[in-house]
């Protein structure tokens, strides 16, 4: 049973966010009036903001994926050895670029976490911190790993040709 307080080490102690006198980082914005403020007022005024921040999101990752696409799109003309022919290739390797990228997307929700966590325990360890990452990111590969599986048709084989680069 809580007394209300947070608990651990690093913890600051005081009343939750959600009790008399608590607050987080940001909220309540309002400040101790805004507990005074009709529930529906206050309702409309969150929706609002969340509907605000899911849209800003969805703008910067639709100017982010924009950016990958030109950067990865980008091409030289390389002259072929012993010959007097040029060849256009790839600057970018399009899977490499667009993984890393799958990579931030996947790890960004839990790196934001542990740098709250860092920042309500005033940068002391908190008890989200490494363990929250390392354990969703073991998460994540496992689930990978099982959609690659069976994503495979029965009776088919598949063979990684090349494993160059994965050998350290």
């Amino acid at each position: 049973m809580s007394d209300g307080t947070a608990t651990g080490e690093g913890a600051a102690s005081g009343p939750r966010i959600c009790e008399e006198g608590g607050g987080g980082l940001f909220l309540p914005l309002g400040g101790e009036t805004e507990r005074q403020w009709d529930v529906r007022l206050k309702l409309l005024l969150y929706f609002v903001g969340l509907v605000y921040s899911f849209l800003g999101v969805s703008i910067v990752a639709d100017i982010f994926m924009a950016a990958i696409e030109r950067i990865t799109s980008l091409q030289k003309k390389v002259k072929v050895p012993g010959t007097n022919r040029m060849v256009t290739v790839q600057v970018w390797n399009e899977t490499v670029a667009n993984l890393t990228l799958m990579a931030l997307g996947s790890s960004a929700p839990e790196i934001l976490l542990a740098l709250n966590d860092v920042l309500k325990n005033r940068f002391f360890e908190g008890s989200l911190g490494p363990s929250t990452i390392v354990g969703s990111a073991a998460f994540n590969l496992f689930c990978i790993i099982a959609v690659c599986i069976n994503s495979i048709p029965n009776g088919e084989v598949r063979m990684i040709k090349e494993t160059s680069g994965t050998v350290i």
